[in-house]
């Protein structure tokens, strides 16, 4: 006989006896999320298209990756304006002050310059300026998490109100590469803070090595991979050391989580992660979203949360664990407050939303989006 388990219920009750010490209230505020916002741009290339433009065979491509199609920035999205869109469904969603965030991070790897920092234009845009500190992050695509992070311990030593965490990439690849079925665009943006704050995030660790799977160097237009190296010594070994070490560090178990959200680099890696760390398909499923937008790296893994939340109720228990390549992951356990449901999540487009509201390009036009007619 099979014996089901009420989780929802069980990390309800895991958060409300949280709240409590053995000598009444706690006096320890935990650090969470206060609001969050994504960004997709509108534009869709499939990637039979992109086979057929370089005489591939289309279903091939599609079952090897698990990707159906990918977004595509036009010519005037960056990384700052994705962050800026994100950033102001954030704020969109929330009751706070711009002027009370007192740290903006922005983790990308394809920040529009190399000389002047993308958390300024956001902070000017969302008038969170200027008394705020502001600096650009970049782990390849774990970049976000790790704002999430420094944002995470300013706010718990008390020395801002809110941080705004931003994940965002307008992701590069050479043309005919593996990668140009993959590598697209958009990102997510999350408030930092102790007061109503709809996920409690109870912990996070991080797993780094020097593990050279993939690489850009200064002045080179597209990166370069170690192709079937940045599976099992780079993304597994990381993902999975990582996420054993901050259940053993919890005491908990794939099963005692409602969803898990996994970097997705492709449609297959998450789901095999999961497998191999003993997670459903029904948990992966909510935040898997590269089949239908690519892999938006720095964005990947805070677009997927962003959809959990789109849907999350008070008590889910959410898992994370990012991948930025070079090598490092940042893993979260967090759960998720009654304040979600005071929280007017309509007031900002839902990421389902955004990755059905598309328009489909052909190979030229997305050659000329992403100026692909250079060499070098």
């Amino acid at each position: 006989m099979r014996l089901f388990v009420n989780t929802r219920e069980i990390n309800r009750q895991f958060y409300i006896s949280s709240r409590f010490s053995f000598f009444g209230k706690s006096t320890m505020r935990p650090v969470g999320i206060v609001s969050y916002g994504a960004h997709i741009p509108r534009y869709r290339i499939k990637s039979s298209t992109i086979a057929a433009a370089w005489g591939k065979d289309p279903e091939t491509i599609a079952s090897g990756l698990g990707i159906l199609e990918k977004s595509v920035p036009s010519p005037d999205q960056d990384v700052a304006t994705i962050s800026v869109e994100a950033a102001r469904a954030a704020i969109d969603r929330c009751t706070i002050n711009p002027q009370d965030i007192g740290a903006i991070y922005v983790g990308s790897e394809s920040h529009p310059y190399a000389v002047k920092p993308t958390g300024t234009i956001v902070g000017e845009a969302i008038g969170a300026t200027p008394h705020v500190m502001v600096a650009d992050y970049e782990f390849a695509c774990k970049a976000g998490t790790a704002a999430i992070q420094s944002c995470m311990a300013m706010v718990k030593a008390n020395m801002v109100t809110y941080g705004l965490a931003i994940g965002a990439d307008t992701s590069q690849s050479a043309p005919g590469d593996a990668l140009e079925y993959a590598a697209s665009a958009g990102g997510a943006a999350f408030v930092i803070g102790k007061k109503n704050i709809i996920v409690s995030i109870n912990d996070t660790c991080s797993f780094t090595t020097d593990t050279p799977d993939f690489w850009r160097r200064e002045g080179r237009k597209y990166p370069a991979h170690g192709g079937r190296f940045t599976g099992a010594p780079a993304y597994f070994r990381h993902v999975t050391s990582n996420s054993k070490k901050l259940m053993e560090r919890q005491a908990t178990k794939p099963e005692d989580y409602t969803y898990a959200i996994f970097h997705q680099p492709n449609g297959k890696f998450p789901l095999k992660v999961a497998k191999m760390l003993g997670f459903t398909k029904e948990q992966v499923q909510q935040g898997l979203l590269c089949p239908m937008i690519g892999n938006t790296y720095s964005g990947a893994s805070m677009v997927g949360l962003a959809s959990v939340l789109d849907v999350a109720k008070t008590g889910d228990r959410i898992f994370l664990t990012s991948y930025g390549s070079g090598a490092g992951s940042d893993s979260f356990d967090m759960t998720v407050t009654d304040q979600i449901e005071t929280l007017d999540r309509n007031r900002a487009p839902l990421v389902s939303h955004l990755v059905e509201n598309k328009e489909y390009v052909d190979y030229t036009t997305y050659a000329k989006y992403r100026d692909l007619l250079y060499w070098e």
